[in-house]
């Protein structure tokens, strides 16, 4: 959603933004062509890989940017330590890249045989097949209920806990085939272990405290007409953002909070043309805001 992000973002030169969930630096690239010559950019990733490669890609803008490891959650310390307070918008797209679900050794797609990691940051914390083997069955049947929205959870989450200590729980593929086996009844055009996979990459990642964290700290992180643009793929995610912006329009938030008016009447989506293009943009839902004078 590169167009629509731009015109909600609304970047002009001399500005300060913050491209908080970076990837590899196509919606970075567009913001600093569009803020040329001397807008400034700060971005975030919490995976190592993609900061790799958004530095390689965005090189020719030389001292305009500045990249950070780090979860998108631990922003204002970020741009504290950046120097880059406070800013003229800020961007968080909330969905997996295309190389992480490319990738089989990061083990997010039950297309691509791989190991059962899911880490949005390979670095640090539990893989998927660690937190499998962890989790009691109840916990598991939860996640698979409110994070996949999964008709089956139980069956699966019993079946998951039996296989434990057998090979079924060492690689996506041997998972998928587990699932397929624990679903009764397959939904045409959709792999059984959708919602399973997206689940459990939400609660290995924490994705909604991370972001839960970002929603509170990002508002006072912007000066006066700054813009916070949230691009979100999962419903759970969306309503977090529909309700902080509401309520921060409605001043219904902290007694910190800063004024704000939402610019998005209704959630933007792609276009059709997008989504011929690209098929994984189909869920994705826009929201915008902008911080008022307080």
């Amino acid at each position: 959603m590169r167009d629509e992000v731009l015109a909600w973002l609304a970047p002009r030169p001399a500005g300060v933004y913050c491209d908080a969930t970076l990837g590899y630096g196509g919606h970075a690239r567009a913001v600093l062509e569009a803020s040329a010559p001397d807008g400034r950019l700060i971005g975030l990733d919490r995976d190592p890989q993609a900061i790799a490669a958004a530095g390689e890609a965005l090189r020719p803008f030389g001292a305009r940017v500045t990249l950070v490891h780090a979860p998108f959650s631990r922003l204002r310390k970020v741009l504290e330590q950046a120097g880059a307070l406070p800013l003229d918008g800020c961007l968080v797209d909330l969905g997996v890249s295309s190389p992480q679900l490319d990738r089989a050794e990061r083990g997010f797609s039950f297309r691509r045989p791989g190991p059962l990691d899911m880490r949005m940051d390979p670095t640090t914390g539990e893989t998927a097949e660690q937190f499998l083997g962890r989790v009691d069955q109840d916990e598991l049947e939860a996640v698979l209920r409110d994070f996949g929205e999964e008709r089956y959870a139980g069956r699966i989450a019993r079946n998951i806990v039996e296989a434990r200590g057998s090979d079924d729980l060492k690689t996506t593929g041997a998972l998928a085939a587990l699932i397929a086996r624990s679903v009764p009844r397959h939904e045409r055009h959709k792999d059984p272990a959708t919602r399973t996979f997206q689940a459990l990459r939400i609660a290995v990642n924490g994705e909604l405290g991370e972001l839960e964290r970002f929603l509170i700290d990002a508002p006072s992180c912007l000066r006066p007409g700054g813009r916070l643009v949230v691009i979100a793929f999962h419903s759970l995610e969306d309503r977090l953002v529909k309700r902080r912006l509401r309520a921060l329009a409605a001043g219904q938030g902290a007694p910190d909070d800063p004024p704000f008016k939402i610019l998005t009447k209704h959630v933007v989506v792609p276009t059709d043309d997008e989504r011929a293009r690209n098929p994984r943009a189909r869920s994705a839902r826009l929201r915008a805001a902008e911080r008022l004078p307080s």
